[in-house]
């Protein structure tokens, strides 16, 4: 199982803010839908192992690398 944690980027805001124009990664189930029950969660289509990721203005280049060595951190604790 491949474990990809919103603090595993560099570049990427892991924060809540689903406003913001810079590049999101977070993990709703512990963020944005924390507040529901699991059951509740799924009905809303949110998951434990989901993953929400909103490309930013940033250079895309940038944001390439940001995800190359969050996959590469991965590769190294799994």
């Amino acid at each position: 199982m491949l474990i990809l944690e919103p603090h595993s980027f560099d570049s990427a805001s892991h924060l809540a803010n689903v406003g913001d124009a810079k590049t999101l990664v977070i993990h709703p189930a512990s963020t944005t839908h924390q507040q529901l029950t699991d059951e509740e969660q799924l009905s809303a289509g949110v998951n434990k192992e989901m993953i929400y990721v909103s490309v930013g203005y940033e250079h895309i280049d940038d944001i390439k690398e940001d995800f190359t060595i969050a996959f590469e951190k991965i590769k190294e604790i799994n």
